[in-house]
């Protein structure tokens, strides 16, 4: 850590260049959640209509016809 007698330039300067450095850290960080969420969202949507789907052929009625048996049957 500077010494408190050192010139106030030299220590402005080190305070300036490490919120460069967080400022840039924060944008990426932010465009790295960005993305996630829209992945999310997507992989939300898509579990969605999966889960309409399994529904759907759960509620058809147990008495449609039925597959027909494996050929070497």
């Amino acid at each position: 850590m500077p010494d408190d007698a050192s010139p106030p330039a030299p220590r402005l300067d080190e305070v300036e260049i490490r919120l460069t450095h967080q400022e840039r850290t924060i944008e990426e960080l932010s465009r790295t959640v960005a993305e996630q969420w829209a992945r999310i969202d997507g992989l939300t949507r898509q579990v969605a209509a999966l889960s309409e789907r399994l529904r759907e052929m759960a509620e058809r009625p147990a008495s449609a016809a039925p597959e027909p048996p494996p050929p070497h049957y």
